[in-house]
């Protein structure tokens, strides 16, 4: 406690020479700077994965049901059934996921199809990413109206208000070939061009075609199969609790994911990303602090007077060292509180006001201000690297500052 009590008073009192207090001054500024900066580049990724999350939710349903194993679900109309029964369900859909070759006048283009049953707006509302014509899943059904993405819209020149059909090709599952007409290896259907939606999202804008599911089914060659069940939940209802319980009546055959285990790759990466960010600036904070060594040393010097009176009452040499081990992990922990305080605080103003811009051409972006989003266990992790930082760098002063001035 004695230690403690006097680094405190050499920490918060003015130093005899001016340029030990500037040093001083320098290290705890370079500490806060710097964790400053983690915290605001952490609240930033967490911000760019709110954007990505909401535009991946404008095309993707609360919660989808898959088969654990194999390609479709054999009889999906029952799974759709059973999950319909489980408490806080808005809606159940058989979905089917497949590829095709799309062709277009003299256009020809890899697509994946999605068929969907009429109804299917109630669980995920594609109305609100259209940017030209209009349909509906009814209208999908009734009059085989299709809706186009905007990369299969771009890539077959394909819009809205054209008389010609968008023609869908996939191979033949069921039957025999014949060799010398090759045409009878594939199966056929076509759609009209109703539609064009535009998530902002890389993967959800990747050329699709959605269509209804009893077409999609007639031109696989399916009865009741579908790849995947598509969930609608009620306005308040808990997604989680929801998940495990429909996992839990559907027994291990069927996995069901809510929409971040949909895209659990683009989610993954914008941690790896940032997490490895994180290390990149704790390098940078533990550099930062390593001034520290050279504001001891000089403070050292500075009390020497004062050690010399404490030797000579009978202060044993590791009371001193003690004193100054203590005086480097308060820089330390004093910078990097403040930094954490400082970071919080742009960050917050930042989510409130978006003062700082994007560069770039706002008039094609998506957003113009970066988003942000503090997190209290980044903040905790930031904390707990600077109390590992200020541990072991006052331990290194400890061995570095001059030993002459403390024997």
């Amino acid at each position: 406690m004695l230690a403690l009590r006097i680094a405190l008073r050499y920490f918060f009192s003015r130093k005899t020479h001016n340029a030990v207090n500037v040093i001083s001054i320098i290290s705890v500024a370079g500490v806060a700077v710097a964790t400053m900066a983690v915290i605001c580049v952490l609240s930033v990724f967490n911000g760019f994965n709110d954007m990505v999350f909401s535009h991946v939710s404008l095309v993707s349903p609360p919660l989808t049901v898959e088969p654990s194993s194999g390609k479709v679900i054999d009889d999906a109309d029952s799974v759709a059934a059973a999950v319909k029964e489980v408490a806080g369900v808005s809606g159940a859909a058989p979905v089917i996921d497949e590829v095709a070759l799309a062709v277009y006048r003299q256009y020809h283009l890899p697509v994946s199809i999605q068929g969907v049953p009429a109804g299917y707006d109630s669980i995920v509302d594609y109305s609100q990413t259209i940017i030209d014509g209009a349909v509906t899943s009814e209208r999908m059904s009734t009059l085989g109206a299709g809706l186009l993405s905007v990369g299969a819209a771009n890539g077959l020149m394909a819009f809205p208000g054209g008389y010609d059909f968008v023609h869908l090709y996939v191979p033949r599952r069921k039957g025999r070939i014949n060799p010398a007409m090759p045409s009878t290896a594939f199966r056929e259907d076509s759609v009209t061009v109703s539609a064009v939606y535009q998530a902002d999202d890389k993967d959800a804008d990747m050329p699709r075609v959605v269509m209804s599911l009893a077409q999609a089914r007639h031109l696989l060659d399916y009865e009741s199969e579908a790849s995947r069940v598509d969930i609608g939940i009620a306005q308040g209802a808990d997604a989680e609790s929801m998940r495990q319980e429909i996992e839990r009546r559907l027994g291990p055959s069927y996995r069901v994911l809510d929409r971040y285990m949909q895209q659990a790759e683009a989610f993954r990466m914008v941690n790896v990303e940032k997490w490895i960010t994180f290390l990149l600036l704790a390098f940078i904070v533990v550099i930062a602090s390593f001034n520290i060594i050279s504001t001891l040393s000089m403070l050292v010097i500075e009390k020497e007077g004062s050690i010399g009176i404490l030797r000579a009452l009978g202060a044993p040499r590791s009371l001193v060292s003690n004193i100054f081990t203590i005086e480097g992990a308060l820089i330390t922990l004093f910078g990097g509180v403040a930094g954490i305080i400082l970071g919080v605080a742009l960050s917050l103003v930042q989510q409130a006001t978006g003062i700082i811009k994007m560069g770039g051409d706002h008039a094609k972006m998506i957003i113009t201000s970066y988003p942000v989003r503090v997190e209290w266990t980044d903040a905790l992790a930031v904390f707990t690297l600077i109390v590992a930082v200020a541990a072991v760098t006052s331990v290194v002063a400890r061995f570095m500052v001059p030993k002459r001035a403390i024997s």
